[in-house]
């Protein structure tokens, strides 16, 4: 008779000393996060169990007096020390004395027909069977919760009840489906909830067996490894140890789909973590696979039977490994995402471009050593990422040319050197990696748009700059012009190191650029200088020439013999001394340059000193009896430049 009061002391939460203890260990291996919150709920099932102890004490025993002088715990302690002998007023009956006993002896099963039989047998006004299920239950956890501590092999006996007790469960569910009774009367059962409660009492306990992993502060993979290691040789390995009690108890099932999903959980938790890298990720997926495939090793060994295997089964590999996959990619997105971000930083210089293609293929060989299947998604998932880098650059590029209407000269010089980078990259990618032909197609209309885009905006800077320097540049002894001159030759030799495709075409545009605006400025200089002027000015473009040769000589190399050079041709033309030897200097010019206009060579002529009007005139006849349309379009750098008549002071003719 003690050790009744013992079992019902124990469910309406008094004297149970064992099972304090057992909470305390409980408690002590929960996380941290979790303690005060699991305390409470303890508190909250024991307040409940307290009342609902006291509503069942007041039906059967029928001593109200005695319960509220001497509170439920004392009661419900002292139920069963009653004499037999005692009214029945005063004692319990005996269909509610035998479920007592049979719940204290851990006879859940038949503690279940009992209670079954009480249910139906129209004296449960007052909801007594729904007390004793709960009494039985909260029992049945204390069993399952000992076993799990290490008292299993004692507790073999009331462990196997409990298995059988959820078999008559679902049983007695069945039949009263079966019987027709309403759907919300089959639902709110209480045994219903009996096979999730065992599987929460069971996560619980798993949970806390899982050492903690701090993945916000444990970055290093060593750590990691340690770990992984932690739960194949330790946590792993204890609960297989206590699933052969639960075998035997009938509950391996339950047992191992709880194991499952606690590791599940906890891998899950460890995936999601916005700390880890791809490298940490892929040795999740690696662990996984290597679990996997020891479970199926030891499914083909002789006396296997892999229904009752706790290894880790298919379905649970296969939410790990796309759990982990579709981390895996997400970190691989966002990793090639910023590492190109930074490789291609408008404000920085670019970096070489095998470290962009180290970038881009490390993860697919990393993968690889994993997973051949693997490589293949992270390998797509890489030039995908590529192809949306290429897409906001591109729009970064249109945004930096709107926000900044005059880009310096270095930074788009820097922008077409990241797309050449970006070409090179991507020739060598189509070696290395699967590339499809519509995203060959996507990448390189992407390229082409802002080579395009930068070289017009560039070459329309340089424009722009020139002219605002060469306004004056004949009138004023330091224009600025030498300094634009020294800034192109600083960027373009350092554009040059990275042997561009375009380098050499975009060298020579501005020179053509130059040459065109260098023209404007000295052919629509104030007319009739003095001498001295006429010599300054002659001076500043054989100085200017001077500079301009070497420059682009330096830049361009063999190449600059190509370039067009009417500067040249004019310092010859107004340096010579001799009439005759002017019309022989004009020939050439009227040949390369087929578009010079009679106004172009007067203008040409006024800074020419000591020239007659009889010598000028026949310089001009000279002009008119070889010039020549131009039949082609090609060298037409006086085509545009508008130079108005002048018109002579003595004869009032426009032509000399």
């Amino acid at each position: 008779m003690q050790k009744r009061k013992h079992s019902w002391a124990a469910f309406v939460g008094g004297g149970n000393r064992k099972g304090e203890k057992m909470a305390g260990e409980n408690a002590r291996i929960l996380p941290k996060a979790t303690h005060e919150e699991r305390k409470k709920q303890e508190a909250k099932r024991k307040g409940k169990l307290k009342t609902l102890a006291g509503k069942l004490l007041k039906t059967v025993v029928g001593g109200k007096e005695m319960v509220e002088k001497a509170g439920a715990e004392d009661v419900a302690g002292n139920l069963l020390k009653r004499p037999s002998g005692r009214k029945g007023v005063e004692r319990g009956t005996p269909a509610e004395e035998t479920i007592c006993r049979l719940i204290e002896q851990g006879k859940f099963l038949e503690a279940c027909d009992q209670i079954h039989n009480l249910e139906h047998s129209g004296n449960d006004g007052m909801g007594k069977s729904e007390l004793l299920y709960a009494l039985l239950a909260e029992r049945m956890w204390t069993v399952v919760g000992e076993a799990l501590s290490g008292n299993d092999r004692m507790l073999l006996e009331p462990l196997q009840s409990v298995g059988e007790s959820l078999k008559w469960e679902k049983q007695k569910e069945a039949e009263r489906l079966g019987n027709g009774l309403e759907t919300d009367s089959v639902s709110t059962w209480s045994p219903n909830f009996w096979r999730k409660d065992l599987e929460e009492k069971l996560m619980q306990y798993m949970t806390a067996q899982i050492p903690p992993f701090a993945s916000s502060t444990n970055t290093d993979e060593t750590a990691l490894i340690q770990h992984l290691s932690h739960l194949e040789r330790t946590f792993l390995p204890s609960l297989e140890h206590r699933s052969d009690v639960f075998k035997e108890a009938g509950l391996l099932v339950t047992y191992a789909r709880c194991c499952h999903a606690s590791l599940c959980s906890h891998l899950a938790t460890l995936t999601d973590s916005n700390c880890f890298s791809f490298s940490q990720s892929l040795l999740i997926y690696g662990w996984s696979i290597k679990m996997y495939e020891r479970g199926s090793q030891a499914c083909e060994r002789p006396g296997h039977s892999p229904q009752h295997s706790l290894s880790l089964g298919a379905q649970c590999l296969v939410w790990i490994l796309l759990k982990t996959e579709e981390k895996l990619l997400a970190i691989a997105r966002k990793e090639v995402g910023k590492t190109l971000k930074e490789a291609f930083d408008i404000g920085k210089p670019p970096c070489a471009d095998a470290a962009v293609i180290e970038i881009l293929t490390e993860k697919t060989e990393a993968a690889r050593r994993i997973s051949e299947s693997l490589s293949e998604k992270v390998e797509a998932e890489c030039l995908e990422e590529c192809l949306r880098f290429l897409e906001s650059y591109e729009d970064e590029v249109r945004s930096f040319i709107q926000l900044d209407g005059c880009l310096q000269i270095c930074s788009s010089l820097r922008i077409l050197e990241n797309c050449c980078l970006l070409r090179t990259v991507w020739h060598k990618l189509t070696y290395i990696c699967s590339v499809s032909t519509d995203q060959n197609v996507k990448v390189n209309g992407f390229l082409h748009r802002m080579e395009d885009d930068i070289m017009e905006h560039f070459l329309q800077t340089i424009t722009m700059k020139l002219k605002g320097t060469l306004k004056d540049h004949f009138k004023k002894c330091d224009s600025g012009f030498d300094h634009i001159l020294e800034s192109l030759k600083q960027n373009f030799l350092t554009f040059g190191k990275k042997k561009t495709d375009i380098y050499e075409a975009l060298v020579k545009a501005v020179n053509a650029i130059i040459i065109t605006e260098y023209m404007q400025a000295l052919l629509t200089t104030p007319r009739k200088p003095s001498a001295m002027q006429r010599r300054r000015i002659v001076n500043k473009i054989e100085e200017d020439h001077r500079m301009m040769q070497t420059i682009f000589k330096e830049c361009l190399g063999p190449a600059a013999g190509s370039l067009k050079d009417p500067i040249k041709a004019i310092l010859e033309l107004v340096q010579t001394s001799d009439p005759e030897g002017m019309k022989i200097a004009l020939l050439p010019i009227l040949k390369e340059f087929p578009d010079l206009r009679k106004e172009h060579l007067s203008a040409v002529l006024d800074i020419k000193n000591s020239l007659s009007r009889e010598d000028r005139a026949a310089l001009l006849k000279a002009f008119h009896d070889n010039c020549r349309e131009s039949e082609t379009e090609a060298n037409l750098l006086f085509a545009d430049i508008e130079v108005k008549p002048r018109k002579c002071g003595i004869c009032g003719c426009l032509c000399c």
